[in-house]
């Protein structure tokens, strides 16, 4: 008897898909990491918490660089978990492990910082591609999003009844339908879909967007703000209007 209650259990492995972001750096990585911090600036936390896989795909660097670029993301809470499409000789124990076979979808370009448009446009735009799993049906979350917790549905619509809280983010490859306050990030149609919409009972949100073009707080109408609203897509430019 006593043979079978020490006997060590079997180590229990299970399969995860999950929802990550790629970031595409561009030569030179200083003026990349320039647009990277003019994000960082405009939406406070995008990166906090969130998979991040760096794509080299193509990138003319060295270890050295790949090495101090991961360590400057570091610095600015860009926390890699893989990098993708790296040579086996730039890869090495103290950087991140190889990652392969990733489900691309559309890219999201960034836009860039408000003292960025005083400046000399660049070149190359900061693009961050979402790596999406397995596609899920739509579903309904019958609970409110708190702070720091995410709700990522890559296909389909997502339903929420209730708010989403400050910290909070709703991602989903269809439309959103928020029966509360939005006041964290909303991204709707991320599987290149333009045709999604964002609804919530009352806009306060952080960030909103629609097949990857994106309006941060500072960019909302400042007369919608606590109003039911309903959010799509026209072109590039995202729309948005009061629901009576």
């Amino acid at each position: 008897m006593n043979d079978v209650l020490t006997e060590p259990r079997p180590i229990r492995l299970k399969g995860r898909s999950f929802l990550a972001l790629a970031l595409t750096p561009e030569l030179p990585l200083d003026a990349w990491l320039v647009q990277l911090d003019h994000l960082a600036a405009r939406s406070a936390g995008f990166f906090l918490r969130r998979p991040i896989v760096l794509d080299v795909q193509g990138l003319e660097i060295e270890r050295a660089e790949l090495r101090d670029l991961v360590n400057q993301l570091g610095m600015r809470n860009v926390r890699i978990m893989g990098i993708e499409g790296a040579r086996s000789s730039l890869l090495g124990p103290d950087l991140p492990p190889a990652m392969t076979d990733g489900r691309p979808a559309s890219d999201v370009e960034v836009p860039a910082s408000e003292n960025a448009e005083k400046e000399d446009p660049p070149e190359n735009p900061l693009t961050c591609a979402p790596i999406l799993p397995k596609a899920m049906p739509s579903i309904v979350v019958s609970q409110p999003v708190r702070s720091g917790q995410s709700r990522h549905y890559p296909e389909g619509d997502v339903t929420i009844v209730g708010s989403v809280a400050s910290g909070a983010e709703v991602v989903a490859g269809g439309s959103i339908h928020i029966y509360g306050a939005l006041r964290g990030r909303a991204m709707a149609g991320t599987m290149g879909n333009s045709s999604a919409r964002i609804f919530c009972r009352k806009l306060e949100a952080e960030l909103i967007a629609i097949d990857g073009f994106y309006l941060t707080a500072e960019d909302m109408e400042p007369g919608l703000r606590g109003k039911a609203v309903h959010i799509w897509l026209e072109g590039e430019t995202i729309k948005a209007e009061a629901l009576s």
